[in-house]
């Protein structure tokens, strides 16, 4: 064999490896952005998603201290957002939220509370029922952290 049909056999294999390697690079680089920003936009859902939960969660909650007669469309909009949790959260998160909305109806039953009754109930904390599940959340969060390096 020729000694110049080696070197250009060299010289185009040499090319060819360094092509697919630049590909590859790419690929790779441009897989990671793209799950990366996947994963900022399933956070900031979610993010969306639990403060809509507490928000309308605490709007039925303090409704059930003050009133027996429970406020339905509220209740069906509460149970949809505990569903779209299932779909998309923690089973630890669902669960709390599922806890939380089992609560309210079960406060619409009980005797309403008067005014001195929530302040005494704001003092000793017992209104907080969305403590567990803030926390759940919080948990959720730092999993989904990407590691340090």
């Amino acid at each position: 064999m020729n000694a110049s049909v080696i070197t250009a056999a060299g010289a185009l294999l040499g090319a060819t490896i360094g092509g697919l390697t630049s590909v590859l690079a790419s690929w790779l680089t441009q897989h990671t952005q793209v799950k990366a920003e996947w994963l900022a936009q399933d956070r900031t859902h979610r993010q969306d998603l639990y403060k809509e939960f507490i928000e309308e969660g605490s709007r039925c909650y303090i409704d059930a201290l003050q009133h027996s007669e429970p406020d339905l469309s509220r209740l069906v909009g509460l149970y949809a957002l505990v569903s779209r949790m299932r779909t998309r959260s923690s089973p630890a998160v669902a669960e709390e939220a599922d806890r939380i909305a089992k609560k309210i109806v079960d406060t619409y039953l009980a005797p309403d509370k008067s005014f001195l009754e929530l302040r005494q109930m704001i003092e000793d904390g017992s209104i907080d029922v969305m403590g567990s599940f803030s926390n759940a959340c919080r948990t959720e969060f730092e999993s989904l952290k990407p590691p340090q390096l």
